[in-house]
Formats: C-alpha cells, structure tokens, sequence
C-alpha cells in the first residue's frame, strides 16, 4: 500500500472511530443529563416474511413521557387507543376497546427491554450490567449503538438506539419472534416539567383487571 493510501486508510479509521465514539457519548449524555421528556411518536411494526414474501405491517402513533427512574407512558391514539404506564412498581396495561387491564409487576419485567435505555437510572453501568453496547457507523443522520440483551431467555433480541447529537430520535428493536418495530420520536421535550399524575394509573370503571406473574 502506498503512502497516500496508508494515511487515506487511517484518516477513515479514526473518523470511524470518532462516529463510534460519539454514540456511545451520546446515550452517556442521555441517560445523565436528561431526566424526564415527553414526545410524539410512529411506530410501525413489520412481522418476519412468510412464505416468500414481506410480512404485513403495522402503523400506529401517540405520545411518550418518562421521568427517571422507572417511569414511563406511552399514550397509543391511532389506530386503536392503548395505555402503557409504569409507575416505579406496577406495569400497566390498558386496551380500550376490550375494556381490558393487565397488571404486572415492573421489577419483573423491565429488566432488558428497551425501557432500561430511555427511562433507568442516570447510570451508563446500570444499563451495560443488562446490555452490551456496541457503536455503529453513523447513518440517516443519526448516531447509532447496538444493544443486546446479556440475558437470551427475553423476548428481546436486539435494540439500534439512534441519537441526533444527544437527542432521542429512534428505536429499531428486535423481538425473538423475527417482529421488527420501529419506533420514530418527533417533538422531544427534555427535562419537561410532567404532571404529578402523568405516571398513576387507576383502572377505570367496569374495566377487567388481569394480574399477570
């Protein structure tokens, strides 16, 4: 290789490396300096091919708020209206139209989910005790990391976090059962002053109360 190659090569290599780099710095950053938020979000979720061909996908949309440690809501609103709440202790779960409410316990269940990443503790070793956090190459205009599960008894294989400087932008997370969901974050308000209530959830009237182990 001739000298001119040589440094070309290694100009590349160290810019890899500051990409790589700048990832990792971001969710830090993250998980230190952001102690609540709230956003908008699309999700869509596309099932493994069959048969040959594409799975079907899913689209849905709604809005995000968490505040560390251990607490978060998603709100979905289209297609079909879904509550998820954690609330440091109890996982909530709320289908509208079945009029359905599943209780969990969060310690059980929170443990290697995408969840650790946006809404643990101001930790990075807490995170990486559950995951390994793998950079990768900036692409679509985000800052991008790997994390997968330590534990490889969960449903989640594997997770992209994408970061726009030390924004929140995506998640890409992938299931054990070859589903892919994609969800995309708009509007991010870090540090949001949040409602006292926005992290209680009482089931409402009527509605069927399921406690799931």
């Amino acid at each position: 290789m001739s000298l001119k190659k040589l440094s070309a090569a290694l100009a590349l290599s160290v810019l890899a490396l500051g990409a790589h780099a700048g990832a990792l710095e971001s969710l830090e950053n993250f998980v230190r300096t952001v102690h609540s938020g709230r956003a908008d979000f699309t999700q869509v979720v596309t099932n493994p091919p069959r048969e040959g061909r594409p799975g079907p996908t899913r689209h849905s949309s709604g809005s995000f708020a968490f505040q560390r440690p251990d607490r978060f809501r998603f709100d979905y609103r289209k297609p079909f209206e879904q509550t998820i709440v954690a609330d440091g202790r109890t996982l909530w779960l709320y289908d509208k139209d079945l009029n359905q409410v599943t209780e969990r316990r969060q310690a059980q269940v929170l443990g290697a989910t995408p969840a650790a990443v946006i809404a643990a503790s101001p930790d990075l070793d807490a995170i990486r005790r559950d995951f390994e956090l793998q950079a990768l190459p900036d692409s679509d205009g985000l800052q991008w990391l790997q994390a997968t599960p330590r534990r490889r008894d969960g449903q989640l294989t594997s997770m992209k976090v994408g970061f726009r400087g030390d924004q929140l932008a995506q998640l890409e997370i992938l299931d054990s059962f070859g589903q892919r969901s994609v969800l995309t974050f708009g509007h991010l308000q870090v540090n949001a002053s949040l409602p006292a209530d926005t992290f209680r959830f009482t089931p409402p009237p009527g509605a069927d109360v399921v406690k799931s182990p």
